[in-house]
Formats: structure tokens, C-alpha cells, sequence
């Protein structure tokens, strides 16, 4: 037995996403993602173990951004277990939600970098207080501290949804919603495709 997306009548299988999508231009899309994803501050990183298969999610705070905001930089102790986790799977996934309901989903791939002029330009103090100093003269928590890597997320595709109204009118809509059976636009549903991002990224290379 197989099941199919096929819609019934001329009803949309997806009615809220039907309500919701916003076709944009690129720079738009890139921009209000790269902007939300600033505002959250924190995501959801989520790899693959690689001795289970399960996918293992932990809270990230973003350190960084590349190519145009749409690459981005994390800091890691590279004896975690997420680095074990990206070395036999690369492929990750960075989610954000904020309190009013707006979020976002970044796949990509990743990599772990340990590149001492690259840890150094995305070096933070607040690092001392996750690794500590463990007095040997070497695992301090500084930037020459041979703990600290940077993953960085080379994004393929992503999806987010902000809202375009404010709080009554969603509220307003919502209720109809539940009157009339009809979604509610209320928010501005986009997705970046693989090859959107990549124009994206030719054209604003490394620029944070």
C-alpha cells in the first residue's frame, strides 16, 4: 500500500502553507532569515550519533555569520561528542524559535574547524566559562586552547515562517479560522532553495 500527497477536489493538501507562502526575492529571504536568526541568538543543533543513528539535539549559541549571512559559525569543544557526531556524519540541522512563534530550519552540512586564525577571529572570553582552566598553562579556556574548534554550517536549504501581522490581528484571524474552517494568514512562510542559496553565497563570499 502507498500513500500520496494527491489533493481532494481542488482543495489544497496544505491549506495553511497555501495561505502563508511569500515568494520574495532572494535578498529579501536571506536577509529576514539572517536577521531572525540574530534576534534568537540560540538554536537547536541537531546531528547524527554515529555509533546509534539517532538524531541527537543541544542547544548552540550562534557565534557567527559567513558568506552573506547565510553560513554559520559555532564554537565547540572539540572533545564533545557533536564533533564525533559530524566527523561520521556531516549533514546537520539548526533550528530557532522565539517566543511569539516565529522559527526557522537550516540544513546543511558541517565541519569542524581547528584552525588556530580561525578560532582566533571567532574567539569569545565567555568561552573560560564553559571549557575552564585546567591549570596546565595550555587547557585555559583561552584562544590558543587546543579545545576550542569552530563547527561551521554551510547551509543547503532552509524554511522559516515570521509573523506579518501583529498580535490582535492574529488573534482576529485565528478565531475566524476556527469559525470558518479557513487558515489564517498570519505569518510569511519562505523557503530558500539549494539553488537560491548558492547564488546567494557566489555573490556575498565570506562577507559576515
Amino acid at each position: 500500500m502507498s500513500f500520496s500527497n494527491t489533493n481532494t477536489g481542488d482543495k489544497p493538501a496544505d491549506p495553511y502553507k497555501e495561505k502563508n507562502i511569500d515568494d520574495a526575492s532572494i535578498k529579501d529571504k536571506v536577509e529576514d532569515l539572517s536577521d531572525f536568526v540574530s534576534s534568537c541568538k540560540f538554536g537547536m543543533m541537531t546531528t547524527r550519533d554515529g555509533s546509534s543513528g539517532a538524531l541527537v539535539s543541544r542547544c548552540m549559541a550562534l557565534a557567527a555569520k559567513e558568506n552573506g549571512g547565510i553560513d554559520l559559525i559555532f564554537h565547540t569543544n572539540t572533545e564533545s561528542g557533536k564533533t564525533s557526531d559530524i566527523d561520521s556524519d556531516p549533514h546537520i540541522n539548526i533550528s530557532f524559535l522565539n517566543s511569539s512563534g516565529e522559527w526557522a530550519s537550516v540544513s546543511g552540512t558541517s565541519e569542524i574547524v581547528t584552525d588556530r586564525s580561525v578560532v582566533k577571529k571567532y574567539y569569545s572570553p565567555a568561552l573560560k566559562a564553559w571549557l575552564g582552566d585546567l591549570g596546565d598553562g595550555k587547557h585555559d579556556g583561552g584562544p590558543e586552547d587546543p579545545r576550542i574548534g569552530v563547527i561551521r554550517v554551510t547551509a543547503k536549504t532552509a524554511t522559516y515562517a515570521i509573523v506579518r501581522k501583529n498580535a490582535v490581528s492574529r488573534g482576529i484571524e485565528m478565531a475566524q479560522g476556527v469559525v470558518t474552517g479557513k487558515p489564517p494568514a498570519v505569518n510569511k512562510l519562505r523557503e530558500l532553495t539549494e539553488q537560491e542559496i548558492e547564488t546567494w553565497r557566489s555573490s556575498n563570499k565570506m562577507v559576515q
